[in-house]
């Protein structure tokens, strides 16, 4: 019988510091994943990593020093439901909202359950190879539209060099993870990433300015993201959203942790432009994640 080995423990987020730019109110992290105590939250028997040892408060903590008050979480693999994440928006009523992971089996009370908790979407990975599919995602998406959700994926753009078709009659809005993960070293001029131009300029999609430093060869810095950011920046500000990816499981060996003052920089070199900033920030996410007006 083989034994299924341990997962090992993702390393510790780097201490934050405040960005270079004061964010306005109402600023939102779109992007990243909280984890809480183990006995009150067991992990899934099969999760195939462990999360450093951070807690909520750390997450809030990291928002106070970068002057960002609302936050959607991301369901983190590591948990078989969603009580973390349920519990955590209940204590904190209209400050966070949630993105979920889900199984087709899903019932609609547990729909019903998740959105009037704080959900407003569902994730599909389509770059793992774990979990929901393509044809799952559209099942499904039928099933939660009268909630008005979105579909998050996790891609890569180059992998779908005509998702612009492909999602143009989606039965939901999708939101890309991470600018479509594009190969810096194709250029903005590559079919992937030109279709992801497309389909933000269609009005029926988001995309997320969020963890350059995954797809990145320059590190840190990053600096080979930049056209690419500023590419999306420019074809569609008003279907854009910022996030941390915070705590930055799961890092390739070798590559350094990213420091979140320096990710939240980044923003300002992409959008340098204050009013581009805040409708990235809080007027995007406020449309798309249905957090009251500030």
């Amino acid at each position: 019988m083989t034994t299924r080995p341990t997962p090992s423990r993702c390393p510790q987020p780097l201490a934050p510091h405040p960005a270079r730019f004061a964010p306005p109110a109402g600023a939102v992290d779109a992007h990243c994943h909280i984890y809480g105590d183990e006995q009150r939250y067991p992990y899934a028997p099969d999760t195939w990593y462990l999360p450093p040892q951070v807690s909520v408060q750390d997450y809030l903590d990291v928002l106070a020093t970068l002057g960002v008050q609302r936050a959607v979480f991301v369901h983190a693999a590591v948990y078989s439901d969603h009580s973390l994440i349920l519990d955590t928006m209940a204590a904190h009523p209209g400050r966070f909202r949630g993105v979920a992971q889900l199984r087709e089996s899903v019932t609609d009370a547990e729909l019903a359950q998740l959105h009037a908790g704080g959900v407003r979407g569902f994730r599909a990975n389509l770059v793992s190879g774990n979990g929901m599919k393509l044809e799952g995602a559209q099942r499904l998406a039928r099933r939660v539209a009268q909630y008005g959700w979105h579909v998050q994926f996790l891609i890569d753009c180059e992998a779908l060099p005509q998702m612009d078709a492909l999602f143009a009659d989606f039965p939901l809005n999708v939101v890309i993870d991470h600018m479509g993960r594009p190969d810096t070293a194709l250029g903005v001029e590559a079919p992937g990433f030109q279709a992801l131009l497309r389909l933000l300029r269609g009005g029926r999609a988001w995309c997320k300015l969020s963890a350059p430093y995954r797809t990145a060869r320059v590190q840190p810095g990053y600096a080979d993201i930049d056209p690419f950011a500023r590419a999306l920046v420019a074809a569609a500000p008003d279907r854009l959203v910022w996030g941390s990816d915070w705590p930055h499981v799961n890092m390739e060996q070798g590559k350094p942790m990213p420091s979140d003052g320096a990710l939240l920089d980044k923003l300002a070199d992409w959008a340098p432009d204050e009013a581009t900033r805040r409708k990235i920030l809080v007027v995007n996410p406020e449309r798309l994640y249905g957090f009251d007006p500030v």
